[in-house]
């Protein structure tokens, strides 16, 4: 009797094999690489909605990516589902002493600092304290991590009243930058800005993706109720001022969201 896995995967095979779905044979690691990206935001929104049916729903079609990957590599001879699954036993293994070995651990922050040493360890050529971060993450979640990874090494601020001050001195040359009217010099300033406010998060404990997807949300939200009550005032966004607008913003900042209601990011 197979097992649900096994049988996904046999379904995946047949999929890709002669006489199967031409789209799916047509597909390399490379035209897949949008729909993995695609499938885990999908994962995040179902997360964020509190949404358990559609969660289920985005897992199984996330699931299908390392499925799907894992059959192209078997037909070229270089690994298949079951290798990469033995690969990442041993490697949870390897890096959970405290679990499947001796060592004795208590808190999260040891079982961290254990598991970045271990994974420094399995690295052979000599490695910056910041490489591993892959290279085509959002830039703000790229600037949490590589944040993380230099903070570790000891290369971060004591306190918080430290972290502010940089966030205050880089909001500070924006400013001179646009006095100045020097438009790469603003485009250079504000990512700094940016990057002062990412680490902000990061020593805050916050993640600064969430925190931005939220805001993101909560924009969307009240920009619809101007939308909507505009329409029942029988006027249009572009027949308004903005201070109609705006008040009705400052409304809906006031109102608290619908208990239950789904929040998503705008698409």
């Amino acid at each position: 009797m197979k097992t649900p896995f096994e049988k996904l995967v046999d379904v995946m095979a047949r999929l890709r094999a002669p006489g199967g779905c031409p789209w799916d044979r047509e597909q390399d690691h490379a035209t897949l690489k949008t729909y993995l990206i695609e499938e885990a935001y999908e994962v995040i929104e179902a997360i964020d909605a509190n949404d358990p049916a559609k969660l289920e729903e985005e897992l199984g079609d996330l699931l299908l990516q390392p499925v799907f990957h894992a059959e192209i590599a078997r037909e070229r001879g270089q690994f298949d589902i079951n290798d990469v699954i033995n690969a990442l036993i041993e490697k949870l293994v390897r890096r959970h002493p405290h679990v499947f070995g001796d060592v004795k651990l208590g808190t999260a922050e040891q079982v961290l600092t254990q598991w970045h040493k271990i994974k420094r360890g399995e690295k052979k050529a000599a490695r910056s304290a910041i490489d591993g971060v892959p290279k085509h993450l959002p830039a703000l979640q790229k600037a949490h991590k590589l944040q993380k990874k230099a903070a570790r090494v000891g290369f971060d601020w004591k306190h918080i009243d430290e972290v502010m001050a940089k966030v205050d001195e880089e909001l500070a040359e924006v400013k001179e930058a646009l006095l100045a009217r020097k438009k790469k010099a603003v485009h250079e300033e504000i990512g700094d800005l940016l990057f002062s406010v990412a680490n902000l998060s990061r020593f805050l404990d916050l993640d600064p993706e969430d925190a931005l997807r939220n805001t993101i949300n909560k924009f969307s939200r009240r920009f619809k109720m101007i939308e909507r009550e505009l329409g029942r005032r029988g006027k249009k966004l572009e027949e308004s001022s903005l201070e109609e607008m705006d008040a009705i913003w400052n409304a809906a900042k006031k109102k608290p969201p619908r208990a239950g209601a789904r929040r998503r990011p705008s698409t």
